[in-house]
């Protein structure tokens, strides 16, 4: 057995993570395991604190989407209160969930993901980054697309009060209202996102969808599974960012589970192997079956490429006629391709542009009534949110005082982590043969968690009470010839 190939640190995602590649006598991929190294603690954290600080608390688990957990967590005290925000609330809310939404995939598809196809997946390394990009389509669109997320980056300042960790969700409600100046600007702003967006859908199609090897590659078995997929939908089946159901369909598209929030353990359960630090959740009905794709796999996928096959169609006029070409151009639907979750990414820009004109001209956004005070005893309660990663759930209880007492956060790279094993291992098998690594090689094994976005500094959080360490030295022929632990 040749010597393992690792890459380590694997990049381009938040968070940390490597990958380890066994090779046969022959130079054949025999395993290769994407294993998460750190750990987080947040939900040992936040047992003894107030409720009402959990939304600042879990906004720091990480800096790329703070306002996802921050909202979750707003909507969880919703459901610990027994409280319901007032429409203008709402709005607010979903406001500034789409600006968060369609800047933190436009930092995806241009500095993280997106160099793999406009630089070229094989290309130096030192060119696979957003200087390369810069490099490659030009100086101008640079200074539009840091000009773009610094606008955007603006409102999450003005309304949330802080451009990293907001401080304006409350339990009932938010903390500030939009004046008629404030939607002014907003209006303003939500026109220049939407043209940013068709910007984006234009440069996809242009790199992307017009060069029949990138589709090919797309396309390719190395980069599919055919798993169950995850995602919140509105009344109508619609894609939905804040609000709705959870809806799960299987390999073929049906449809096998619809749940509010508050029914998620009912269907959901985790999973846990001694090589990585994140769990692997799968659906509970059907069980954990292995790291396998098919029907009778509890293995199931969230994030865009998820949200697309789980939903019914967009409720956005534009992001609607994407959607369509985007099922037509691959094969129909579900699409199982890893990869295309870089085309469902540019669309989901699209319609949370959209979605952020809809409520910047709406009316009743400039009500002043943005919060119900809550008056019933708290003990428990659950919110969710799509975050630009998949779905994300926090869970909390607490005593009369609203201390709380226990909270489960599972978040949107916990759900991917077993389709992410799966892909990495396929990719390597598919692309190194007779022992022959390169670069470019490694970098399209990459490739195959990069299209997930994975975010670990958010993922990795819930083992209690210490952080066990365990070092494995291999000898040449792969096995372990020593072991050094400390479990306490």
């Amino acid at each position: 057995m040749a010597d393992p190939v690792v890459i380590n640190p694997i990049t381009r995602l938040e968070g940390h993570g490597k990958i380890t590649i066994f090779l046969d006598g022959k130079g054949e991929v025999s395993r290769a395991y994407f294993q998460v190294p750190e750990l987080r603690g947040f939900e040992n954290f936040l047992v003894g604190r107030q409720a009402e600080d959990a939304p600042q608390i879990t906004s720091r688990i990480c800096g790329v989407c703070p306002t996802a957990h921050h909202t979750a967590a707003s909507k969880a005290l919703d459901d610990l209160f027994k409280v319901d925000p007032p429409p203008a609330a709402k709005m607010i809310r979903e406001m500034l969930y789409s600006v968060f939404m369609l800047e933190d995939h436009a930092l995806h598809l241009f500095f993280l993901g997106g160099p793999d196809f406009v630089v070229g997946p094989t290309a130096p390394k030192a060119e696979r980054n957003v200087l390369g990009v810069i490099q490659k389509a030009g100086l101008e669109i640079g200074k539009r697309v840091i000009a773009m997320r610094k606008e955007l980056r603006g409102i999450l300042t003005e309304l949330g009060g802080k451009t990293i960790h907001p401080v304006f969700g409350l339990p009932g409600g938010v903390a500030k209202a939009v004046t008629p100046e404030m939607q002014t600007r907003f209006k303003e702003t939500a026109t220049r996102a939407l043209e940013f967006a068709q910007f984006c859908e234009k440069l996809f199609e242009d790199v992307v969808l017009e060069n029949p090897a990138y589709v090919k590659m797309i396309m390719s078995d190395a980069y599919t599974h055919r798993t169950h997929y995850m995602g919140l939908v509105d009344s109508q089946l619609h894609e939905n960012f804040y609000d709705g159901q959870l809806r799960v369909v299987n390999p073929t598209g049906a449809e096998v589970a619809r749940f509010p929030a508050q029914q998620y353990l009912d269907y959901i359960a985790e999973h846990s192997e001694p090589w990585t630090y994140v769990k692997f959740p799968f659906l509970k009905k059907i069980g954990w079956k292995g790291f396998v794709d098919g029907e009778d796999s509890g293995v199931y996928s969230v994030a865009p490429l998820a949200r697309l096959n789980a939903c019914s169609g967009m409720a956005t006029p534009r992001a609607s006629w994407l959607y369509e070409k985007y099922f037509e151009t691959l094969g129909g639907k579900p699409v199982h391709h890893t990869l295309a979750n870089h085309w469902a990414r540019v669309i989901e820009i699209v319609y949370a542009a959209e979605r952020l004109q809809e409520l910047a001209h709406d009316p009743g956004i400039v009500d002043p009534d943005i919060r119900t005070l809550p008056t019933e005893t708290p003990k428990e309660g659950i919110g969710v949110v799509e975050a630009p990663r998949g779905v994300l759930i926090h869970h909390y209880t607490s005593d009369e005082r609203g201390v709380l007492t226990s909270a489960n956060l599972i978040v949107a790279t916990q759900h991917n982590a077993a389709r992410i094993a799966m892909s990495v291992d396929k990719a390597a098998r598919s692309m190194i043969h007779k022992g022959v690594v390169d670069d470019g090689i490694l970098n399209q094994v990459e490739m195959a968690f990069r299209a997930y976005d994975p975010c670990h500094a958010c993922a990795t959080h819930s083992l209690p009470g210490h952080m066990p360490l365990l070092l494995q030295i291999h000898g040449p022929d792969g096995r372990v010839v020593r072991e050094i632990r400390q479990d306490g």
